[in-house]
């Protein structure tokens, strides 16, 4: 396990049912704040946050600051790149390859779908029946680059996009951002509107990757993911911490803590019954612990 190489110390926290604690907080590893539902997990953080000198890259599954008409490829900021890529081919305005400015479908405003207002329903959404969901005019379909059209690009997954543009560095290193939080399957064109939470929460995450000395909290990255998927967000957690940065995750999975350098528990239960710190070590130094309401359960997954 990696050991702290500084920390940071907060004195009386008593926002929301926090009971006047306080905690050092290790920077330079990977640190789980653990504790059962209500225990005060999120309070913590957010007071961390709060007094922390230096900002926080915090990662939740709310907040993304995503619309209608943001899709992975504007969120990572590739979009301009490939269009340039396109004029460039072609000879012309690059604004043509947009679909929020002079290559949207007409119809219905480069949205792909059109919303209906109904006045006692729910808001209803159809596929636009001139472009199909392209996002583009007819006019702007005919140029090309490498054979394939703007939309026919753009509704690439992540995997495959990564084989196309494989000569452009810059897009390529965004896209396999996305690939390493597990989402190659996502669309360049996808309306971030239709991912769940966890999903735009690891977009989120994609696109800080590459930061150095950074302070990441991150909210329950895990929730719903397969075994596997887990295993692939540990390894990168693991290696933003070997380039540098400190990580908080806000997390209930044994085998992430299992996996941690660090380990603060809050509790004993929730709401009233939660806001003291129940732990604060090594998972090693956890199994030890009399106080821990996590540690029966890390023993039962250990091999016997």
């Amino acid at each position: 396990m990696r050991k702290p190489k500084g920390w940071f110390s907060i004195k009386d926290a008593a926002i929301h049912n926090l009971k006047s604690l306080s905690v050092d907080f290790p920077l330079g590893v990977l640190t789980v704040i653990a504790g059962v539902a209500g225990s005060g997990k999120s309070s913590l953080m957010e007071f961390f946050q709060d007094v922390f000198p230096e900002d926080i890259i915090s990662i939740s599954q709310k907040n993304i600051g995503i619309n209608l008409r943001s899709t992975p490829a504007t969120y990572l900021d590739i979009s301009d790149s490939i269009r340039k890529l396109f004029a460039n081919e072609n000879n012309v305005n690059p604004n043509l390859f947009s679909f929020n400015s002079k290559g949207a479908c007409p119809a219905c405003g480069g949205k792909g779908i059109i919303i209906s207002e109904m006045a006692f329903m729910d808001t209803i959404e159809t596929v636009c029946d001139v472009c199909h969901g392209k996002r583009f005019s007819k006019d702007v379909l005919k140029y090309t680059y490498h054979n394939k059209n703007i939309a026919e690009v753009m509704d690439f997954t992540v995997e495959e996009a990564i084989d196309f543009f494989r000569e452009d560095k810059f897009i390529v290193d965004k896209l396999e951002s996305l690939e390493k939080v597990g989402l190659g399957y996502l669309h360049l064109n996808q309306s971030m509107t239709t991912l769940s939470g966890g999903e735009l929460q690891r977009v989120k995450l994609a696109s800080q990757i590459g930061k150095r000395g950074s302070v990441f909290i991150i909210d329950e990255p895990t929730d719903g993911l397969h075994p596997d998927d887990v295993k692939k967000l540990m390894k990168l957690f693991n290696k933003l911490v070997d380039e540098g940065n400190s990580i908080f995750l806000v997390e209930h999975s044994i085998e992430v803590m299992k996996d941690a350098d660090y380990i603060i528990e809050l509790g004993p239960g929730g709401g009233i019954s939660g806001g003291n710190i129940l732990f604060s070590g090594t998972v090693k130094d956890l199994l030890n612990s009399e106080s821990s309401v996590t540690r029966p359960y890390i023993v039962e997954s250990l091999p016997q």
